[in-house]
């Protein structure tokens, strides 16, 4: 009889440094899990700490917080046609996917072989002051619309669009606040409908309250404030 997969543990962290995780136990209460989600607002010398205490894989977006390193993330304006895919990702060896051992997915979907999952990635919260890494939901539907064609590639050879979908501002009416900048985006709504990953995992709302709601069901999708840190186990 074949025996049941192990689920993944994943260590999902946003937005604040958490005692529990920022310190010289970490490994005894963290060092089972199987990779790393970072959603935004977290200085990269955090993520640094955790992949070397850890050992393990660490995947994230930016928020609106903590930008320092965001433009070396960026397309160099400079780049040829030649150097960008024909969806314009970028084949440049000038722009930089790992820091500080963390990989950003921003604008990407990868396909983790070890674990068999589909995570995909999108930073930035709604324009409330135009600075970096704000969009308007028009804008942000735009950027979304990019990531169509690798979830359908992943449908019609792994059998599904996605698994994980990593975002740091909320869905707009869940988890989300009334003032301009924490109001949720009514993109991440159409693309949980239209591409049903199995989680769609978002910082940005700071549950002051512990109480605070932080799992709702939108459709086939788990939405989860991972606000601090939170610990997943993906059933596979």
């Amino acid at each position: 009889m074949k025996s049941e997969k192990k689920p993944v543990k994943i260590l999902c962290l946003s937005d604040v440094k958490s005692p529990l995780v920022y310190s010289s136990n970490i490994k005894e209460r963290f060092g089972d899990v199987d990779l790393v989600i970072g959603a935004g607002d977290l200085v990269m010398d955090y993520y640094g700490f955790i992949v070397s205490m850890l050992n393990k894989h660490l995947y994230f977006v930016f928020g609106n917080h903590n930008l320092k390193h965001l433009r070396r993330f960026k397309f160099p304006k400079h780049a040829s046609a030649e150097q960008h895919d024909f969806m314009g990702n970028p084949q440049s060896h000038e722009v930089m996917t790992d820091y500080f051992g963390s990989t950003y997915i921003g604008g990407k979907v990868v396909y983790l072989k070890e674990q068999d999952l589909i995570i995909a990635g999108m930073g930035g919260c709604m324009r409330y002051n135009r600075g970096e890494n704000q969009y308007t939901d028009l804008y942000m539907h735009l950027k979304l619309m990019r990531l169509v064609p690798k979830l359908l590639w992943n449908r019609l050879v792994r059998g599904r669009f996605l698994d994980i979908f990593i975002t740091h501002a909320p869905p707009k009416g869940i988890h989300d606040q009334e003032d301009r900048c924490h109001q949720g985006f009514s993109g991440f709504l159409w693309f949980m409908r239209r591409f049903r990953p199995r989680y769609l995992l978002h910082g940005h709302v700071h549950l002051i309250d512990m109480n605070q709601q932080r799992e709702s069901t939108y459709h086939d999708t788990q939405v989860i404030n991972v606000y601090e840190y939170y610990l997943l186990e993906v059933q596979q």
